[in-house]
């Protein structure tokens, strides 16, 4: 699944060589941008990363009708501490474009994409995405991941380090990543299971964040992973299926409609 979301990204970063190649650069985004992990761990935090997400692998086609910023005024109303973006185009029908759009909420962001190479986080830092994905899986070499991570931080961009298994985790531990998100999909069945954030969430360290993400969709199961010591879960399907999403974030989290 992660070598197919890699041959999709493969035109973008030719797209970015051959800019670069002529003489453009990326200006770096000079604006505020919010703290993505204090957002987290902030008191009173609702903890809940509403993501926008018009489409994927798993559900196909999800929700194109409703446009970005609406959806995340409402996600903001709702409560949600801070937002995912989905920027990759072929399989979630996203836009890079649509960071810069909902950036008037005032929330934090997340750009969720494949980043593979150093162009696409230098592409990030010129929007005002406050946090970049970083799938440990998507990296063979610790090294190349290790560059990645170090690029991100060095250009104000928060790496959200994401691991699926005790061998991500270890990985990303190595790295002395900050934050951690652990994704509970399995890559070849798209099945989902939680007990991967309540396995693994058992290592956490102090300093670190933790997210969990994937297969979230009801109020209590948002209670027990919280409960469990994670900082923050990531909730994207279950939100966008709602004729409302914004509405469906108070639901299930017990947040303002």
């Amino acid at each position: 699944m992660l070598e197919k979301f890699r041959a999709a990204k493969q035109a973008e970063i030719d797209e970015l060589k051959r800019l670069r190649d002529a003489g453009s650069t990326h200006a770096t985004y000079a604006g505020h941008r919010p703290g993505f992990g204090t957002a987290l761990t902030a008191p009173g935090s609702s903890g809940i990363i509403a993501e926008y997400k018009r489409a994927s692998p798993s559900k196909g086609d999800i929700n194109l009708g409703v446009p970005p910023h609406e959806t995340c005024e409402g996600y903001a109303r709702a409560g949600a501490c801070a937002l995912s973006i989905l920027t990759e185009s072929r399989y979630f029908k996203g836009d890079l474009a649509f960071l810069a759009e909902v950036a008037p909420v005032g929330l934090p962001l997340l750009r969720k994409d494949f980043i593979v190479d150093p162009l696409q986080v230098e592409a990030t830092a010129a929007t005002p995405a406050s946090a970049i994905l970083l799938i440990v899986r998507m990296f063979e070499d610790q090294d190349d991941l290790a560059y990645l991570h170090g690029l991100c931080v060095s250009l104000r961009l928060e790496p959200v380090v994401e691991v699926f298994d005790e061998r991500d985790l270890d990985r990303a531990k190595e790295l002395g990543a900050r934050i951690i998100q652990v994704n509970n999909r399995d890559l070849g069945t798209l099945a989902t299971d939680l007990g991967r954030c309540l396995d693994m969430v058992r290592r956490k360290k102090e300093g670190e964040i933790w997210i969990g993400a994937s297969g979230i969709s009801t109020p209590e199961q948002v209670r027990e992973l919280r409960s469990a010591g994670l900082d923050a879960l990531l909730i994207g399907t279950a939100l966008m299926q709602h004729g409302d999403p914004g509405r469906g974030l108070a639901q299930l989290a017990g947040g303002r409609s």
